[in-house]
């Protein structure tokens, strides 16, 4: 594997694509807008000097067009928005452009990566690779296998994830996989906490982070995701697992508000 394809040039996209990029692989990264693209150059250019390399001109092309992007990679990871009619026509179209002999991933975060493989004729080579935000810090790959994944697909896919420093874990496919479906539950009864009262998203956090250590509170992590980004994965697992996925009122009204989290300026929190 030397050829990395990443579709979708979004806080996702671009660290995933870097990630590879700092890892030796040859990387092209695809998007329909052209200012994604520029502010995916400028994001890679300061993580690559933060971290003195230098790969932008060397390892790393961007494109709009679609088919040159898929023609010779190895590895497709696709990471666009969390709508699975949007992910289902990318990948008809990767299976289309790619070659035989190359995998296909969706970054999906809730999704099935079974019904995504199957509109295309490789199931056998479709995988799930879920990574983390933010990518070049976060350790951890989950693995996801739809129902016809093959082991060649997993074993590669982990080989790939160790060559970027990452640990993978293996998940059987189930909405929301592992971290999604606690991570979800968990912010959601931040979100429901902040609603009733129970305390400020400030001390909530704090609560959750020297209580429990964890390295982020819910709210500010939520922020973080991006609101409409949480609130479509909950949506999915609502409508999935049920009634104790339904989404906090709170988030649905900030989403309507255009209150994103920190890409917008707003959420639970101020951002300048």
């Amino acid at each position: 594997m030397k050829k990395i394809s990443v579709i979708g040039a979004g806080t996702m996209g671009r660290g995933i694509a870097y990630a590879c990029a700092a890892a030796g692989y040859e990387v092209t990264i695809q998007d329909i807008s052209e200012q994604s693209l520029e502010t995916a150059r400028s994001y890679i250019s300061k993580q690559a000097a933060k971290a003195g390399l230098s790969i932008e001109n060397g390892n790393l092309e961007f494109t709009t067009d679609l088919k040159s992007a898929a023609a010779d990679a190895d590895l497709i990871i696709e990471a666009v928005l969390e709508l699975m009619d949007l992910k289902i026509s990318v990948f008809k179209e990767l299976d289309r452009y790619a070659k035989p002999s190359a995998i296909l991933a969706t970054n999906t975060s809730t999704m099935s990566p079974t019904e995504i493989a199957a509109q295309t004729g490789r199931p056998k080579q479709c995988i799930a690779l879920h990574f983390f935000n933010p990518v070049p810090k976060m350790k951890l790959i989950e693995v996801i296998c739809g129902l016809e994944t093959s082991d060649e697909t997993v074993e590669s896919c982990f080989h790939f994830g160790e060559k970027l420093g990452k640990e993978c874990v293996r998940i059987n496919e189930y909405p929301g996989f592992a971290v999604s479906r606690m991570n979800c539950l968990i912010g959601n009864e931040a979100m429901t906490m902040l609603m009733e009262g129970v305390g400020s998203a400030e001390d909530i956090d704090k609560a959750m982070k020297l209580g429990l250590n964890h390295p982020m509170g819910p709210l500010e992590l939520a922020d973080l995701v991006g609101l409409d980004t949480r609130l479509r994965n909950m949506e999915y697992l609502h409508q999935t697992l049920g009634e104790k996925f339904r989404p906090c009122p709170i988030l649905v009204k900030y989403v309507k508000a255009g209150w994103l989290g920190k890409k917008s300026g707003r959420g639970f929190y101020t951002y300048s």
